[in-house]
């Protein structure tokens, strides 16, 4: 049996990305296809430091931009692999990830944001290995790992936070059925609903920076 699944979402628009594009007179593209590290895309870098954590499976939810980013995906050689369509594609990020549970065969997931090449697989490996410990002594499963955005540990709220986080997918998938929103109120409304939020420390302090901007991709570049 398939225990965890990676999930990338690479489904959106990378509008802040492209509106620096246009003020810089760079050619257009979505962020996913810049070369990030060793000649590796951003999204083939994130892809692969998923693939190196405990993962069975790993599906990409594509929308916006799907060829191009679909082209860098297919140069990673790895069966755990699939991939998923947005349709339509102008849709939030709620929908995007229950697209990607409804087609995963595990009990629990690793949900990772596409641009997210920053975070290492030490970090994502830490995020499965956190919630292992943690499930142990709660019998409904309602326990969520998350990198930290400012507290370690047990949370006393779910403000701010986002991907990446582990968690388990039938639970999940209750809370983003019929549902069409940013991610941050959905795990609100967890929390509200007595899930247990464990914070981990990030391994370089690069990994909470947000690649938004081209600013914060020249960032890495250096």
């Amino acid at each position: 049996m398939v225990n965890f699944t990676g999930i990338i979402t690479a489904a959106g628009k990378s509008s802040r990305m492209i509106d620096d594009m246009k003020n810089m007179g760079l050619p257009l593209t979505t962020k996913l296809t810049l070369n990030f590290n060793k000649g590796k895309t951003i999204i083939e870098t994130t892809i692969n430091n998923v693939l190196n954590a405990d993962v069975d499976e790993c599906i990409i939810v594509l929308g916006h931009f799907k060829e191009e980013i679909k082209k860098e995906i297919l140069k990673i050689n790895d069966d755990r692999i699939k991939i998923v369509y947005n349709d339509p594609i102008g849709i939030d990020l709620s929908v995007s990830l229950y697209n990607a549970l409804i087609n995963s065969k595990s009990k629990y997931i690793l949900a990772v944001a596409g641009d997210q090449s920053n975070i290492s697989t030490e970090t994502y490996q830490n995020l499965i290995n956190t919630y292992f410990s943690k499930i142990k002594d709660n019998k409904q499963n309602k326990i969520l790992t998350v990198l930290r955005r400012r507290e370690i540990g047990e949370l006393n709220s779910a403000e701010g936070l986002g991907m990446p986080f582990a968690t388990d997918k039938k639970q999940l998938i209750s809370f983003l059925e019929n549902k069409n929103s940013d991610l941050n109120p959905i795990l609100r409304e967890m929390f509200e609903d007595d899930f247990k939020f464990f914070a981990i420390k990030e391994k370089h302090e690069s990994e909470l920076i947000n690649i938004n901007k081209y600013k914060d991709y020249k960032t890495f570049l250096k």
